[in-house]
């Protein structure tokens, strides 16, 4: 095809387009008119419609305000009706029903709370100032609960009940029923062993299933503001029933006045019953007292140690009181034992007492008890001090004529073996004020007064006129302490080269007395130019018995009769009160005594049996020697020596 065609062809379907293009025009202009028209009729309706929309939703908004003021009313009618209710269980008072009586409280502070918050309401004022008035009698009807049921349930606690909470080796005894009981025969280190371990049993001072009635009582109260209501009534009750416990038990007030005026044997009696109601009071009644005290004022903690603090604090007091007034009074040496049991049983306590007086509340009776301990030690360590001078410087005027063992001796060594059954008492004590070594500083005290003793006891053996006495006594004293050390733990710490020392003492004090006793008697055995043949030859001295007269020989017979006697005599009063000691010394005097003599009648005998009256001169044969030798040192008096 050509050009000129095709071109043709172009043309007419450009015409076509540019018709569908008018046509589409043409309907797209009726569209919009159609449409303008709908536009406008909506435009209408919606002018027409509008009112009725605003009629509407005034209804729907009525509707949802009256729902609202419905609901407001329920809720209104719904407190109103609750505190009704409380009322009426509040005018019933607590006793019938506590539970539920709590319950009315605390509707009670929610109707309070609610219209505080609404205070919209025409009748909120009203209802308001009823509900509060409603609530203080109800605090006050709770008080008044809380005291009658505190009252009710609080008892003093019998002494039997008490003695029931302790260790079985602290109960008074059958045979003793007013005295606490013996640990046996063990000694005072055991018994304090055993107590270590002990168990207590702190008694029931409220019934358990009243305890949370009580809390819940408390918890209320605080709420309500009424914290020192609370305080007040739980000091007083409590306070005055823990009083009353101690003073069933046996606990009393006394001034140092009144103490100081006792004799020792009943302040002595009172110390020792000291000790057993500290024990008691702070394992049984204090920890009881913690107990309850921690239960009732659970989650109420300003309150809860203030009270305890409260309750506790008079009843301390009069505990602590004795102690300090025993630590300050006049010292004397039998005081030292009760001072060390009475620091002994501060140191025991002393954990329980700062962990139930721990708090700030307490801390007044925490630093009495310590200021006690500390008294305690001090006076203890001051009468140590005035017991070895007291030894060193005793006067006593108590005559020991037979040179046996003086009192002073004695009791000196029971002193010490006293002191070691508080050995780690002591060393507790010693510790107080010097961190030196404990067993340096006991070994030094020992060491001391056992030299104050000897220092007094030379004094005391210059008393005798008759200086083989003087020997005998230092010789009985001096052994009876050696033996005495040797037999106790004193030998321990004194050691044995203390011992051996001292037993060479006694040994030679022996030796001074055969010496000053029979050295002269001994001479009547010799003659000068004439000596015995036998076991005496060395201690007489001579050598032949040519030129030796008959009367010389009766005249040395006579004398030897005549001392031998007076020795007799003299040295049958005097005493060794030691069997073996008083043995060994009979046995050294008859080995120098009986050779000595054999041999003098066995030289010279036939020189006087030949002659007259043989029996005048040679009294006694060497067997009625050795017979009254065994009477010597028995201490037997003069009468008993005639028969």
């Amino acid at each position: 095809m050509g050009v000129p065609q095709a071109m043709e062809v172009l043309r007419e379907r450009a015409a076509l387009v540019r018709d569908s293009l008018q046509k589409s025009q043409t309907i797209t202009e009726s569209m919009v008119s159609i449409l303008g028209s709908f536009d406008h009729r909506l435009s209408a309706l919606e002018t027409a419609m509008r009112p009725t929309q605003i009629r509407t939703h005034s209804i729907r908004r009525a509707h949802e305000n009256i729902d609202k003021t419905l609901k407001a009313a329920e809720i209104i009618l719904e407190q109103f009706d609750l505190t009704r209710k409380a009322e009426a269980k509040i005018l019933r008072g607590p006793h019938e029903d506590l539970e539920s009586y709590l319950e009315a409280i605390d509707q009670l502070r929610s109707i309070v709370q609610f219209f505080s918050n609404n205070k919209s309401y025409k009748s909120s004022d009203g209802i308001l100032n009823h509900a509060n008035n409603l609530l203080a009698k109800a605090i006050s009807k709770l008080e008044d609960e809380f005291r009658t049921l505190l009252t009710n349930y609080s008892k003093p606690v019998e002494p039997d009940r008490l003695f029931d909470g302790l260790p079985n080796s602290l109960r008074p005894s059958a045979t003793s029923p007013g005295k606490q009981g013996e640990l046996g025969s063990k000694n005072h280190s055991e018994n304090q062993k055993n107590l270590e371990n002990a168990v207590y049993t702190p008694p029931t001072l409220i019934p358990p299933r009243v305890l949370p009635l009580l809390h819940d009582l408390a918890q209320q109260m605080v709420q309500a503001g009424h914290q020192q209501q609370l305080f007040r009534i739980y000091r007083d009750t409590r306070a005055s029933v823990l009083e009353q416990s101690l003073r069933k038990l046996g606990v009393e007030r006394l001034s140092k006045d009144d103490i100081q005026k006792m004799q020792w044997e009943v302040l002595e009696a009172k110390i020792g019953n000291w000790i057993h109601y500290m024990r008691i009071a702070v394992k049984l009644l204090f920890a009881g007292e913690k107990k309850i005290c921690e239960q009732i004022l659970d989650g109420i903690d300003s309150l809860r140690d203030q009270c305890f603090a409260e309750v506790t604090a008079n009843s301390v007091a009069v505990l602590l009181s004795f102690g300090e007034a025993i630590a300050k009074s006049k010292r004397s040496p039998e005081k030292l034992f009760v001072l060390l049991d009475m620091y002994e049983i501060m140191r025991e306590l002393q954990s329980e007492i700062e962990y139930l007086f721990g708090s700030k509340s307490c801390i007044e009776m925490r630093e009495s008890a310590q200021s006690l301990t500390k008294r305690l030690a001090q006076t203890a360590q001051e009468t140590f001090g005035d017991f070895e001078e007291a030894v060193e410087k005793d006067a006593t005027k108590t005559a020991v004529l037979d040179g046996t063992v003086h009192p002073l001796t004695s009791y000196v060594i029971n002193y010490v073996k006293f002191l070691f059954d508080y050995q780690s008492t002591l060393k507790q004590l010693f510790q107080e004020f010097d961190d030196g070594d404990a067993d340096a500083q006991l070994t030094n005290v020992t060491t001391r007064i056992m030299q104050a003793l000897q220092t007094n006891l030379d004094g005391k053996s210059k008393q005798y006129k008759d200086p083989a006495l003087t020997q005998l006594f230092l010789m009985n004293n001096i052994h009876y302490v050696v033996r005495s050390v040797r037999r106790s733990e004193a030998k321990d710490l004194l050691g044995d080269d203390w011992v051996q020392i001292h037993r060479r003492i006694v040994q030679q004090h022996a030796n001074q007395y055969k010496r000053i006793s029979w050295a002269k008697i001994l001479q009547c055995l010799t003659i000068q130019g004439a000596a015995t043949s036998g076991g005496g030859g060395s201690i007489l001295g001579g050598d032949t018995g040519s030129g030796v007269s008959r009367g010389m020989v009766k005249d040395r017979f006579k004398t030897f009769n005549v001392q031998f006697e007076e020795l007799h005599i003299r040295q049958s009063q005097w005493t060794v009160p030691d069997s073996e000691l008083r043995e060994s010394l009979r046995l050294a005097v008859a080995e120098v005594l009986l050779p000595a003599y054999r041999s003098f009648i066995k030289r010279f005998g036939p020189m006087i049996e030949n002659g007259k009256n043989p029996g005048k001169y040679i009294r006694y044969r060497p067997e009625d020697l050795e017979r009254m030798l065994s009477e010597f040192f028995e201490g037997k008096t003069w009468n008993e020596q005639k028969r």
